[in-house]
């Protein structure tokens, strides 16, 4: 029998989470996602995944999502910058942004490694 997926919740997103959703769509990532994670995680609480069509477009969406943050003093961590690993990761602490080109995405599959977590509508 299949996995029933989880109803997506409907809660107040946090504005810089909200503020890095708008700068991905802005940018024209693919696939955008949102997942909270926080009652199965002790290292966030949401997992926003999109997905870049290449590796220059990986680099634009998570230099948007940088560079937001920056402005709004917003410390990060950030890996797989300009290395071409077709995955990008800023962690903003509260919440982590995961950028993939297609093939690295559907690889890690994030989505079903963490499917304890909830689906979020924004």
């Amino acid at each position: 029998m299949p996995a029933i997926a989880p109803k997506p919740r409907t809660v107040p997103i946090p504005i810089h989470l909200q503020k890095c959703l708008d700068a991905l769509d802005q940018k024209k990532a693919e696939n955008l996602r949102l997942l909270h994670v926080g009652n199965v995680s002790s290292i966030t609480e949401y997992f926003l995944i999109a997905k870049g069509t290449s590796n220059p477009h990986l680099k634009s969406l998570n230099q948007a999502v940088i560079d937001y943050l920056a402005a709004q003093g917003v410390e990060v961590a950030v890996a797989g910058v300009g290395d071409q690993s077709g995955w990008a990761v800023v962690d903003a602490y509260d919440f982590m942004v995961h950028i993939f080109t297609a093939e690295v995405r559907a690889y890690f599959n994030l989505e079903g490694l963490w499917k304890d977590g909830q689906p979020v509508e924004w």
